[in-house]
């Protein structure tokens, strides 16, 4: 680490940031927001149709960052389809990252239910894949029991042992650090040694922050935000990720890099990961 370098700045300097096709035609241009060469993951809502999506790619690719595209499987009817998804990708933005996930949907529309499926195709390995991302859960699933997380777990780090491809686990955003922390202690004690990509969520005002967290099933530590409700000052200005960040950034090394979720705007998550840099 640089002699000036905070432990914060350096957590920060591989960040990711999160958009959909929505709100990436809404903020245009980000090379003004984010470093050049910054990993964009694109959110594959249900309902998306895949030609915004691969136009999405394509834009982030001309702008000089790496797109790295949701694959959800339980949006996807067979190999061929995947096939055909991971095929424009690369041809219209070279992508060769992706994050691989079971789907914001109960009832698959066809042969894949979870991530493992789609690796076991064979398509990622045989498109030269550089990245796999999955999902991790430090504060649990209310889709999934416990003792699938952890065999999903051991089977995503047997297969960093037999792809090219870098294996690392995106955690959901989370509004205080310890389930985080103690999450990453358990599974290195478990033998899980995959690079971690921590979710943050972006400033935003308490009412979105409480909406999200409760739609996109946070655990305990969204009574940090609940306890808060109560203060009319906070439901009128955002509010930050400093004091999450700050002691994850004390975690650093066993906490690769953080992802930003930027539940109030690209914009606002960009400038607040620039100051923190600084």
């Amino acid at each position: 680490m640089p002699a000036d370098a905070t432990p914060l700045a350096s957590l920060l300097k591989g960040f990711s940031i999160e958009v959909t096709p929505r709100t990436l035609a809404q903020a245009g241009d980000l090379r003004a927001l984010l470093p050049a060469g910054t990993t964009v993951f694109i959110a594959h809502i249900a309902g998306t149709p895949m030609a915004q999506m691969v136009q999405a790619a394509g834009a982030l690719r001309a702008q000089g960052f790496e797109p790295q595209p949701h694959i959800p499987a339980r949006l996807l009817r067979d190999r061929a389809e995947l096939a055909d998804w991971l095929a424009r990708y690369r041809d219209a933005a070279g992508v060769r990252r992706a994050l691989l996930l079971a789907g914001g949907v109960a009832a698959p529309a066809g042969c894949f239910a979870d991530s493992m499926q789609l690796v076991e195709t064979g398509l990622f390995d045989a498109m030269d894949f550089a990245g796999l991302s999955f999902a991790g859960h430090p504060e649990g699933s209310p889709d999934i029991a416990p003792e699938a997380l952890e065999a999903a777990l051991r089977w995503k780090q047997a297969l960093a042992q037999r792809t090219a491809a870098q294996v690392e686990l995106v955690t959901q955003f989370a509004f205080e650090a310890a389930p985080i922390l103690s999450w990453a202690e358990q599974i290195a004690a478990a033998g899980i040694d995959l690079p971690l990509r921590v979710g943050l969520a972006g400033p935003a005002k308490l009412q979105t922050l409480l909406r999200y967290g409760l739609s996109c099933g946070v655990g305990a530590s969204l009574k940090v935000l609940q306890r808060r409700a109560g203060d009319l000052g906070r439901l009128l200005r955002p509010i930050t990720p400093d004091a999450v960040a700050a002691d994850l950034a004390q975690a650093l090394g066993r906490i690769a890099a953080l992802h930003l979720f930027p539940l109030g705007g690209i914009a606002a998550a960009a400038e607040w990961a620039r100051a923190a840099r600084s």
